[in-house]
């Protein structure tokens, strides 16, 4: 028994940028990006090799979270293409269509969502895979829990996530207040990269054991007197970036793993769906 989580925000983005036409309903709206990410649901659903059994998706509606409460400059929705952001609403009802649980998050993060189904839920199935490329969830990577980079056709166990990011899944975190994640508007401490972060984290395993005094690192680090202040003059910044890098694992999911269960679609909401959009291929879908 497998369960999967989808990264639905990450889906409807790569939908929205995928090559290809333009895509508009029968009264002229776009909609490429919403047909695009249940389509994707779809052919999860439908693939032999991924065993579906237990589905939820995720999305972040409004973009904006409990994060932007505690750093101005984290992402929101500010910059995304208004065509796209009318869609949000519109592809959660296409997922629900299918049949699928959909969690629409507006206090956490759709990421929030996932981390905290991935570690609710690990024990009572043979295996957790998260479907998105996204850093940040490899910190709950471990042991039958799994990343799912379906783009690139990669999956990340905790050998994976040390082999992509450079450390294992218990050092994201730090990692990424270390070096920042553009995408989530994480500056990250000026003047230390990701090797270096790696050489640290690999032999200290967490910023509080790096000793403050760079004689006493046991590992070559380039420019270790200038690292080793940096650290220090930004502590107060590190400690904002790694709350903002830790993904909440005790979300109000509302649902037991069973609700999680997929059972076919709802013909009659999917049908109307598919119309809504223009789609007969997803108004079709197992009937």
């Amino acid at each position: 028994m497998r369960l999967h989580l989808v990264d639905g925000t990450y889906e409807l983005f790569r939908a929205h940028y995928s090559p290809g036409p333009s895509r508009t309903a029968p009264d002229g709206t776009d909609v490429k990006a919403a047909v695009g990410c249940v389509r994707q649901v779809a052919a999860l659903l439908d693939d032999p090799d991924e065993q579906c059994t237990h589905v939820a998706v995720a999305f972040d509606n409004p973009i904006e979270s409990f994060r932007n409460d505690l750093f101005e400059g984290y992402k929101d929705g500010s910059g995304v293409e208004e065509a796209l952001l009318a869609q949000f609403d519109l592809v959660e009802e296409g997922v629900r269509a299918l049949g699928v649980t959909v969690w629409s998050m507006d206090e956490h993060e759709a990421d929030d969502a996932l981390a905290t189904a991935a570690v609710r839920f690990r024990d009572e199935v043979d295996q957790v895979r998260i479907m998105t490329a996204d850093k940040d969830l490899g910190q709950v990577v471990g042991g039958n829990v799994l990343q799912v980079d379906s783009v690139r056709d990669r999956v990340f166990d905790e050998d994976g996530v040390l082999e992509r990011l450079g450390v294992p899944p218990a050092a994201v975190v730090d990692h990424l207040a270390l070096v920042g994640d553009s995408a989530d508007g994480i500056p990250g401490v000026p003047g230390i990269g990701a090797k270096t972060s790696s050489v640290l984290l690999v032999r200290y395993g967490s910023i509080d054991a790096i000793p403050p005094d760079p004689a006493d690192w046991d590992v070559k680090v380039r420019g270790a007197a200038r690292i080793a202040a940096s650290l220090r003059d930004h502590a107060e910044e590190v400690a904002l970036w790694r709350r903002l890098a830790t993904l909440v694992t005790d979300v109000d999911l509302g649902c037991e793993l069973e609700d999680l269960r997929h059972a076919g679609p709802d013909r009659a909401a999917l049908t109307a769906w598919a119309a809504r959009v223009g789609s007969a291929s997803l108004g079709d879908w197992r009937a």
